[in-house]
């Protein structure tokens, strides 16, 4: 059956060779030359940073809905459902980049930690900035709008680059003040590729000694990544995945719950039904008309 969740991939009509593009938020939901609806649900391939400069309003990211207001700092992770919500008042800004735009002038690290800054299993997308760090932040996407808007000359990419490291590099800080996230972690690099391989094949199975032998290391070694890093073991982590990506698509789909236990590992439905039930204390068909 049809999906209702359409894909989008990265595509910039002002600068067709930059994969970095910033958007003023009240103008995307006006627009109408795109080939989808910026409130209906949509999945990316790439990475946003929404700054929210004034107005109240929400957010949808996968199934929360996040209140925002003057100050709001979401991250949206590339793969990650959302949609905007049809408000007339909410004024902002959407910086995306792509990988590629993050390789080109990041060290390896500093992908890294980049990356797991916008990891949505690690740290909450939403931040409300206080008065000093709005002013702060503000200031630095002002650089970058001057920038990609108004001066867009020969060296405007490479001083977005530059604006792009000191904005994330200033958002570890803010966020360090919040979260007990140590982001110079021993095992972020493993962290990440085991991350990527769960995502990848979590629908053909969860069991770690499969993880192991992908990664080449032991199932003990699984576990101390994981508990290093998310303070979880590896099936814990596994499971969440797993239940993240089921919830996507009983909420994103029309498939029957058939479908969606076969899709997601699931021959027996039996099984799926007894696996969703103890990870969410819902039953697929509960979870669906609940949200």
């Amino acid at each position: 059956m049809k999906e209702k969740t359409k894909i989008i991939k990265f595509s910039n009509h002002q600068n067709p060779n930059s994969q970095f593009d910033l958007i003023r938020l009240e103008e995307l939901i006006l627009r109408r030359n795109l080939d989808h609806s910026p409130i209906d649900l949509h999945r990316v391939e790439f990475y946003i940073i929404l700054f929210i400069e004034d107005g109240q309003g929400y957010h949808t990211i996968d199934f929360t809905d996040f209140e925002c207001s003057r100050g709001t700092l979401i991250t949206i992770r590339k793969d990650q459902i959302h949609k905007f919500v049809n408000s007339n008042n909410l004024k902002g800004s959407l910086l995306l980049f792509t990988d590629d735009f993050l390789v080109s002038y990041l060290e390896d690290m500093e992908v890294q930690k980049t990356i797991l800054l916008f990891n949505e299993l690690l740290v909450a997308p939403k931040l409300q900035l206080v008065k000093g760090d709005f002013e702060i932040i503000n200031t630095i996407i002002g650089r970058i709008k001057e920038e990609y808007l108004n001066v867009k000359d020969k060296h405007s990419l490479s001083i977005i680059r530059s604006e792009l490291h000191i904005l994330i590099t200033n958002l570890f800080r803010i966020k360090a003040k919040t979260v007990k996230v140590d982001f110079d972690k021993k095992y972020l690099k493993e962290f990440i590729q085991l991350q990527e391989s769960i995502e990848e094949n979590v629908t053909k199975t969860t069991r770690v000694i499969d993880y192991a032998v992908m990664m080449g290391m032991s199932s003990k070694t699984l576990n101390a990544i994981t508990k290093s890093i998310v303070q979880k073991s590896t099936k814990e982590f596994i499971d969440e995945i797993c239940t993240k990506q089921i919830k996507r698509m009983l909420i994103n789909t029309q498939l029957s719950i058939k479908e969606v236990a076969y899709l997601s590992g699931f021959p027996e439905t039996t099984n799926f039904y007894k696996y969703f039930k103890r990870q969410t204390q819902y039953t697929p068909e509960q979870f669906r008309a609940f949200h």
